[in-house]
């Protein structure tokens, strides 16, 4: 008898142990579990790759052509600038309309660079790198010195010469 009460103890599971529970006001009550949370995030990841991937070699397979019509107000802009630039610079420093032509020259310069600065497209183009270097150097020397300050010889050379390139660029579309 005694070894059958004993083969019938053996075969009874073990209650599992007691574990003590602390509950505490200040402590939040347990997560449960994370599931699937590595494999949900490199799916993710690899689903945003893959569509920044396509859609960077969609941009750069087709970009967005500029209509026409844009080019033909840059062009435009951009050659009343250049005249404007020109016919200031040609002014006689005893001339007493040199201080206004400055301002308009300013505020004409101002509104194309603020027009222009943020499209992408014109970003590359060599005409428009041109225009803002001698737009900024003319600029500059009337904020630096005044609107009836002479520019030195140099500087307007150089300004006149990154006028001509410019206009040759954008004749030719750059």
């Amino acid at each position: 008898m005694a070894s059958a009460s004993a083969t019938a103890t053996l075969l009874k599971p073990n209650p599992p142990p007691h574990k003590p529970t602390i509950i505490a006001s200040s402590v939040s009550p347990p997560l449960p579990p994370p599931r699937r949370n590595h494999l949900l995030r490199r799916d993710f990841l690899s689903l945003a790759a893959t569509s920044t991937l396509l859609t960077q070699s969609i941009t750069f397979l087709a970009p967005a052509p500029a209509s026409a019509a844009e080019d033909e107000e840059y062009i435009k802009d951009t050659s009343a600038v250049i005249s404007k630039v020109r016919s200031t610079l040609s002014m006689q420093k005893t001339d007493p309309n040199v201080a206004d032509a400055v301002a308009e020259l300013r505020e004409a310069s101002n509104s194309w660079v603020a027009k222009y600065r943020k499209e992408k497209a014109l970003l590359g183009k060599a005409s428009f790198r041109d225009i803002y270097s001698a737009l900024n150097a003319v600029s500059g020397h009337y904020v630096s010195f005044g609107p009836t300050a002479p520019i030195p010889a140099k500087r307007k050379a150089r300004i006149l010469e990154e006028m001509e390139t410019a206009e040759k660029a954008l004749s030719r579309g750059r």
